[in-house]
């Protein structure tokens, strides 16, 4: 845990080739204060991640190194079978953020036992997930008993529907857009920590982060960006209307705000963005925030709201596709 002076341990693990990708995103964004871990039983994609990346190979007795073959079992038992190896890189954690893609085999049934681990080491989890699209039938099916599971390991989850991405850049190529799913977590993920770590215009506590989501359950993340002079009156809009999962967070228990804005971005804008990116939730929420200035924001500002405690979402309704019908 946290050591003597007060530093704090901040952990990012992939699971599977999703969760990979995502951590290594952020190795190329750039993570200072993180230590970044990939978890995977394909030994082939591991080895083509960022050096600054921390690699497990998970059940290769199990799979051999060539994956689980799309089943979620095997997954799990991968991670069973290979938890000393995984140990030493969550035992000492404060804070692990867990990201994977639901609906395959590694990181829909790894996720959740790494997860669990890092609880009972004493660590906050949040989980940060991608859904499949409605078209992938069978993927749908195992991402929301995925989904299920996962929640219940982790302090908090957020979920990224890639049919809400979709509809974000309809006209992105498929790879692009999966790449953008990848820097959204990943800018959540050193947004958060950063906020935490360095000094800057409004530090994020830790203790406020855990408070806000130990057993939030189901969360949704928003995001959006704006320049120019009127810059805090739109981005309010463009976070709000882009939403990445389908549910109503105006009910939400809690919600955690980040904003990154130019050296000309002060303290009564960040008030005024955040009073109004919040205007529409209970005033029971909890809601807390980090700000920080970025010299290259010139002109320019950037937000995130994870919404958190969305109650009971269809996501993870086992009846949802029989309601549909």
């Amino acid at each position: 845990m946290a050591s003597e002076e007060g530093a704090l341990n901040i952990v990012l693990v992939g699971s599977g080739g999703a969760g990979c990708n995502t951590v290594n995103r952020l190795a190329h964004l750039g993570a200072r204060g993180i230590r970044l871990v990939a978890l995977n039983t394909d030994k082939k994609h591991l080895n083509t991640l960022s050096k600054n990346v921390e690699r497990v190979l998970i059940g290769p007795t199990l799979t051999k190194g060539l994956g689980a073959g799309g089943d979620p079992k095997i997954g799990e038992k991968a991670a069973l079978a290979s938890r000393k190896s995984i140990d030493p890189f969550i035992r000492d954690a404060d804070l692990v953020f867990l990201t994977a893609g639901m609906g395959g085999g590694t990181g829909t049934g790894s996720a959740p036992v790494v997860a669990q681990m890092a609880r009972d080491h004493g660590a906050l989890v949040i989980g940060m997930v991608s859904f499949p699209f409605a078209l992938e039938r069978v993927r749908v099916k195992k991402a929301r008993e995925g989904t299920a599971r996962l929640a219940e390991c982790c302090d908090c989850l957020v979920v990224i529907q890639n049919d809400k991405l979709y509809e974000w850049v309809p006209n992105m190529q498929i790879e692009k857009a999966f790449a953008l799913a990848d820097e959204v977590v990943a800018k959540a993920v050193s947004g958060i920590s950063r906020t935490i770590l360095e000094p800057s215009l409004m530090n994020l506590d830790f203790a406020d982060l855990k408070t806000l989501t130990e057993g939030g359950g189901l969360g949704m993340i928003a995001l959006g960006d704006a320049s120019g002079y009127a810059r805090c009156e739109d981005i309010v809009p463009n976070v709000l209307e882009n939403p990445l999962m389908d549910v109503d967070y105006s009910q939400a228990s809690g919600a955690l705000m980040h904003l990154t804005g130019g050296p000309d971005f002060n303290l009564g804008d960040a008030n005024l963005v955040g009073e109004r990116l919040t205007q529409r939730l209970g005033d029971d929420c909890n809601v807390v925030w980090g700000s920080r200035i970025d010299p290259a924001f010139e002109k320019r500002l950037e937000a995130f709201v994870i919404f958190m405690g969305i109650p009971s979402p269809l996501l993870l309704d086992p009846s949802a596709d029989m309601k549909k019908e």
